[in-house]
């Protein structure tokens, strides 16, 4: 078993509006010392498998598949056994 922690985020060169949206927001409370700001997407998945290798191709073919738009977002991921 594993547990994949998976980050999606909009390529550098993809506008943010929701990213310059909350950026703004937080100017307006006060924390007027954020430079930028980027909104991105958090998964967890739990993987059944005993396999490292497996498990890091089916995270692979999950973010390429469904969970990333591969024009517009890239992805990154960490992938830990649990007991």
């Amino acid at each position: 078993m594993f547990l994949a922690r998976i980050r999606v985020s909009l390529k550098p060169t993809v506008n943010d509006p929701q990213g310059k949206t909350i950026a703004q927001a937080l100017g307006r409370l006060g924390f007027d010392t954020i430079d930028s700001l980027r909104a991105g997407k958090y998964f967890e998945v739990r993987i059944d498998e005993y396999d490292r290798a497996a498990a890091e191709k089916k995270v692979q073919a999950m973010c390429t598949q469904l969970l990333a738009n591969p024009v517009i977002e890239r992805f990154d991921f960490d992938l830990d056994p649990v007991s």
